[in-house]
């Protein structure tokens, strides 16, 4: 698996291994041996499945007390997934970064826990699927506004997104709560 740094500490892109031939193709999609050679040693309680149309715009989601590391992936479409890091301690406190998944690039991205993650569709239709650290708690989870011009992401948006009533109403950088 080729592991690829982003502008977050602890954010990565990685690239498993792919081998096709004239019937399709394989890869491990998840190889806990590879996860350690690569750094990420945690633990996943749960797997999640997602389906979203064009232009939907998903988060930007945190959990405060059962705080979650994510890694994500794409089967089928294209998405824009970002990650915000709300860690007062690390260096790229503010900052975002994001990158493109898709189930034709086989990419995922692990995001550590202290960063709030959302995604937009930019294909027909997405199947996201992800594996967590801990469990959803609805009492903590925590939406950062998609749109907070304090953070100012480039959702790369030439329409408005479609969003959730609970993402249109996210709280703004300077309001959200954040991790030490």
């Amino acid at each position: 698996m080729k592991v690829i740094a982003t502008s977050l500490p602890g954010l990565l892109v990685l690239e498993p291994k792919v081998f096709r031939d004239a019937r399709g193709f394989f890869l491990e999609s998840f190889n806990e041996n590879a996860m350690a050679s690569a750094g990420i040693r945690e633990h996943f309680v749960q797997d999640n499945h997602s389906y979203s149309a064009r232009n939907v715009l998903r988060g930007l989601h945190y959990q405060v007390g059962h705080p979650q590391g994510k890694l994500v992936r794409v089967v089928a479409g294209e998405i824009f997934d970002v990650a915000v890091d709300l860690r007062r301690s690390s260096p790229t406190f503010g900052k975002w970064d994001g990158v493109t998944l898709s189930g034709d690039n086989f990419r995922m991205l692990w995001i550590p826990a202290g960063l709030a993650h959302g995604f937009r569709v930019l294909s027909d239709g997405a199947h996201v699927l992800y594996k967590a650290t801990d469990f959803y708690h609805p009492e903590c989870e925590r939406t950062l506004a998609w749109n907070n011009p304090e953070v100012n992401i480039n959702w790369q948006v030439d329409a408005p997104p479609i969003v959730s009533d609970k993402d249109a109403k996210g709280a703004s950088f300077r309001d959200a709560e954040k991790f030490e």
